[in-house]
């Protein structure tokens, strides 16, 4: 089974990266109704678990089946590369309710059980009031699962985005692909994703592809997204093992003898490219003081900065790596 995207020239021109809060609000909720899932998300579900009580997602879950279509407006692909959920779900909100049935209906024929229950023939016969709930079910969603969390989730894909558009220019599109997920390959203008139910095929015809790194969909890339909106691939953000970890449990002693404990931090905590405010959320330190120990850090030699957007990322130098290596026995 496989999900075929045709691309020309015009196409190859229009490729690029973005981030979804809303994205990844609904592949969260698409995770808590999975728990074949949960494992790779322990961490996380032990941070929400009280407050995830309060949320009733089952008309979410409804939509969402184990395979097949979940409606393209719970996470259309992002109009710009950084959005703010905000932005993303006034797009939902201001959705043409006919196109809204459109997707409602596409769900809800792979659970014909739903599409025949009164919850989903309210849906159909009344899709602006679907849409409205649904979009304010998502928000609540938002605010609950993700928000609090989302200046962690937020640094590793945009290090994930950094990292991937470096890659980019050191070795082209169709090596890309593969690095960012096993289900994509490329071939005589097609790009493949295996792994996804049934045979689809799309030709692009110059709206170009968004790349859209995600926490929770991992370790599946999807795509699937249908006219009108803008072809899209998620996958697997990178690092996501140490995304819930302290660095100060895995600092190794010797380096915090050497550096102190701040600094020897920070270095642990840059397995990924990351800016100031970032480390000082994930290391629960002032940004003054990690402002200060990255000035230290770079002007020894450790660390490299590149400007990516709106911040400065910060990334281990081949120095840097050797240092932050773990603890050699009796360390």
């Amino acid at each position: 089974m496989s999900f075929q995207l045709h691309l020309d020239e015009s196409d190859l021109l229009r490729c690029r990266f973005a981030l979804s809060p809303l994205g990844e609000t609904q592949a969260a909720v698409r995770v808590l109704d999975r728990p074949d899932r949960h494992g790779y998300h322990l961490p996380w579900l032990r941070l929400i678990r009280e407050a995830a009580t309060g949320l009733d997602l089952r008309p979410l879950w409804l939509l969402m089946p184990r395979s097949g279509h979940s409606p393209d407006f719970f996470s259309p692909p992002p109009p710009g590369p950084v959005p703010s959920f905000e932005e993303e779900i006034a797009g939902v909100r201001s959705l043409d309710p006919e196109l809204a049935r459109q997707d409602l209906a596409l769900a809800l024929a792979n659970r014909p059980e739903v599409l025949r229950s009164p919850a989903g023939r309210a849906m159909l016969a009344d899709p602006a009031r679907a849409l409205r709930d649904l979009a304010d079910l998502l928000e609540r969603a938002w605010r609950t699962l993700i928000e609090p969390h989302w200046p962690r989730l937020r640094a590793l894909l945009e290090a994930d985005i950094a990292y991937h558009s470096r890659r980019l220019a050191e070795v082209g599109f169709e090596r890309l692909l593969g690095e960012l997920s096993p289900q994509l390959s490329w071939s005589e203008s097609t790009l493949t994703i295996v792994g996804i139910q049934g045979r689809h095929s799309r030709v692009l015809g110059g709206q170009g592809l968004v790349l859209i790194p995600s926490v929770f969909c991992w370790p599946d890339a999807v795509s699937g997204y249908e006219p009108p909106w803008q072809p899209a691939i998620v996958y697997p953000a990178r690092g996501i093992g140490g995304l819930w970890t302290r660095s100060a449990d895995r600092t190794p002693k010797a380096l915090a003898r050497l550096l102190g404990r701040g600094r020897a931090e920070i270095l642990c905590a840059l397995d990924e490219p990351a800016g100031t405010s970032a480390l000082a959320e994930r290391l629960g330190l002032a940004l003054s003081s990690v402002s200060e120990h990255l000035s230290v850090l770079r002007a020894a030699g450790l660390l490299t900065s590149r400007r990516y957007g709106h911040q400065v990322l910060y990334e281990r130098t081949p120095l840097g790596i050797a240092l932050a290596a773990p603890d050699t026995p009796g360390a």
